[in-house]
């Protein structure tokens, strides 16, 4: 069994200037303008997750020229929370296409997603023979009630969706391999404390909104030991490159003769970092897009591809990798053939 990504559509934020607008976010400017990113996209109050993964599965969709009604899975991949608790994302975007007769499946760990959403495909194609077409849409939405888009993490998180139409036996952009890795120590690394089942919402007035946790707290889970978190992140990168190896052996291929990596859209140094693991120049990475665009959560490897595919940067035959990192922690590494 095998299937290839036939299309590609976007839907992105309102872009800033990240100079421009870095300081609603944060006192610490410099620190947030060294992580290396140009721009952020940012929706108004009014557009939802759900809005955006409407609009780049329509665009995804009207490039493969596939009516919605033909589309026989739907996979949604989501980095933050929806609209709604106790609501289904995948059925409601599955309506809004109008894709009748689709099985919807909600994703959501972390920015993980979109690379495993692909193992999503591939395994139902597997068990289900009649399934010819697939759209994966994975989108970030940042809920700003509860994450500051700038603060919380080191990165710069920008709202954004890219759609993709999967077809059974497509022969370009075929999938070879995914593989994941978790490790559940780290499992509450940015967990909101308030709001689930444990301490749900009481509706009683609060001196402040509950939040994430934030990189402070992950400090803090290493006693602020800076050689010890200096360790953690050598193993954020190493990991990456080990889930990458069993996915490249699985695809029968190697690492160094992978075209391109498509990493997480991470701040400068991390990218600059895990490309140096993985033994490569950064021009064989997604910086540039990186830089231009934000952290666009689940999306960030498919939108990164789509983009790299639109400009011609990938040859027939070449062999890419989608590998991400996130919270969870998760590891995961996709690999196609163009």
């Amino acid at each position: 069994m095998t299937f290839g990504l036939v299309s590609f559509g976007e839907a992105l934020g309102e872009p800033a200037a990240v100079a421009d607008v870095v300081a609603e976010y944060t006192d610490d400017v410099h620190r947030v303008l060294g992580h290396g990113y140009e721009t952020v996209h940012r929706c108004p109050p009014e557009t939802g997750l759900t809005d955006l993964a409407v609009a780049a599965g329509t665009a995804a969709l009207k490039a493969a020229d596939v009516p919605a009604a033909e589309v026989d899975l739907v996979v949604l991949a989501v980095t933050d929370v929806v609209e709604y608790v106790y609501w289904d994302a995948a059925a409601e975007l599955c309506h809004r296409l109008g894709a009748t007769r689709a099985e919807a499946v909600l994703l959501t760990q972390a920015c993980t997603t979109g690379v495993v959403s692909l193992d999503t495909v591939a395994g139902r194609f597997a068990t289900h023979p009649g399934y010819r077409t697939a759209l994966v849409v994975a989108a970030n939405r940042t809920c700003e009630a509860y994450w500051n888009r700038m603060d919380v993490q080191p990165m710069v998180f920008s709202d954004g969706a890219v759609g993709v139409v999967a077809r059974r036996d497509h022969p370009s952009l075929r999938w070879l391999a995914t593989e994941v890795a978790t490790d559940g120590r780290y499992a509450r690394f940015y967990r909101m404390d308030e709001g689930g089942a444990a301490a749900p919402f009481d509706g009683s007035a609060a001196d402040e909104p509950p939040r994430v946790r934030d990189v402070w707290d992950v400090m803090e889970f290493f006693d602020y030991d800076a050689e010890v978190f200096q360790g953690f992140a050598r193993e954020l990168d190493e990991r990456a490159v080990r889930v990458t190896e069993r996915a490249c052996a699985r695809a029968g291929t190697a690492v160094t003769d992978l075209a391109r990596l498509v990493l997480v859209n991470d701040n400068a140094r991390a990218m600059t970092s895990l490309a140096d693991a993985f033994g490569v120049p950064l021009s064989r990475t997604n910086r540039d897009l990186a830089a231009r665009h934000g952290h666009l959560g689940a999306a960030d490897q498919l939108f990164c591809l789509g983009r790299h595919v639109a400009s011609g940067e990938l040859r027939p035959g070449e062999k890419v990798a989608l590998v991400s990192m996130g919270r969870g922690m998760h590891w995961a590494c996709t690999v196609l053939e163009v």
